[in-house]
């Protein structure tokens, strides 16, 4: 009803519709020679007892009196009237149409809101579980997270993945939960990717935790599994070259099958034709690289700069990266356990020499 009675005041009177001047609502019972407009209050001089005039509350003027009329005129007003509740019949089924657009413009706009408070409120999501990640709260991000596991946004899913392999990291975990957790942060991943292929993050933890599940699948799941591996790191630093982890994670990959042991390339060379491969010198490319984009981002990349010297025999500029290592500040277990492994690594040094 309320769309009803703004059709009403807003559609204008065209004269294929009802002929004769043009009419406002409310005239029936009025006299006079009809005005051919309406006209603003602004636009008329106030009534006097010389020209009436009939007045909307509104002060829009609806008739005058200002010209004699005739009786051929009046009857020809009373035709007119008479034929009102006819042409409000009409006036109705042709403004169906209008209402249907009016009440889908109403919607729309329902719509649109709702969509842009859903859209602040995961900004206000991310904002969060960034800040708690940042902050080495591990636990406290798992449980923000984990309230929004049905969600199809795909910065949301990726970060979840993250959690879950972070909380499957953690010494006080068992080892059936981790196995959970492992298998759960895939899932999450996986529906990152679906749902945004364009982005580098979740390429990026997609490749992690196919690595992570591979430990519970066997060797041959775990070597069939690199090269889907390797082309979403690849993929990952194609959509973002500026990510050091995507480019640190490339040079994990290529360390791990530069020293994979002789009985597991054998098994590699009977299960695949062409099985993978890579050298230290590539790995160390990668760790360079990674370190480059963004100086001391990560303790494990200044560890396997270490490492991967010392597979080098480089034992000087394998100790400076170790040292790093070793003081690098602590904010999560992991980082805690590469201080404890690049002292180890450090002491194995000194007794050496």
């Amino acid at each position: 009803m309320a769309l009803a009675a703004r059709l009403w005041r807003f559609l204008p009177w065209g004269r294929r519709i009802f002929p004769g001047p043009w009419l406002s609502r409310g005239v029936a019972g009025s006299r006079g020679l009809c005005c051919t407009r309406r006209l603003r209050g602004s636009e008329v001089s106030p009534p006097t007892s010389r020209s009436p005039h009939y007045w909307l509350g509104s002060g829009t003027l609806l008739f005058s009196l200002a010209a004699p009329y005739h009786h051929g005129e009046c009857g020809e007003l009373r035709k007119v009237m008479g034929n009102l509740g006819a042409f409000k019949r009409s006036l109705l089924f042709s403004a169906l149409p209008y209402l249907g657009f009016e009440a889908y413009q109403v919607f729309s706009q329902a719509v649109m809101v709702h969509a842009t408070a859903k859209v602040f409120r995961v900004e206000e999501i991310l904002e969060q579980a960034d800040y708690l990640y940042e902050s080495g709260e591990t636990e406290k991000l798992y449980q923000l997270l984990t309230q929004y596991k049905e969600s199809e946004d795909a910065e949301l899913l990726w970060r979840l993945a993250r959690a879950s392999r972070d909380i499957a990291q953690l010494s006080g975990t068992s080892e059936e939960e981790k196995k959970l957790l492992i298998y759960e942060a895939l899932e999450y991943a996986k529906r990152a990717l679906e749902k945004n292929e364009s982005s580098f993050a979740a390429h990026k933890w997609y490749a992690i935790c196919i690595s992570d599940v591979g430990d519970y699948e066997g060797i041959k799941a775990k070597i069939a599994n690199a090269y889907i591996i390797k082309e979403h790191f690849e993929k990952a630093i194609e959509l973002n070259p500026k990510d050091a982890t995507s480019i640190h994670l490339m040079g994990i990959w290529c360390y791990t099958f530069a020293e994979m042991p002789w009985y597991q390339r054998r098994i590699a060379k009977v299960l695949f034709a062409t099985p993978p491969s890579s050298t230290y010198e590539e790995a160390l490319g990668y760790f360079h690289r990674a370190e480059q984009v963004d100086p001391n981002f990560y303790s494990k990349n200044l560890l396997l700069l270490g490492k991967t010297y010392l597979k080098l025999h480089n034992k000087k500029l394998a100790a400076f990266w170790l040292m790093k290592a070793k003081d690098y500040p602590a904010h999560t277990e992991e980082d805690k356990q590469i201080q404890t492994e690049a002292a180890q690594l450090l002491t194995g040094f000194s007794d050496k020499n």
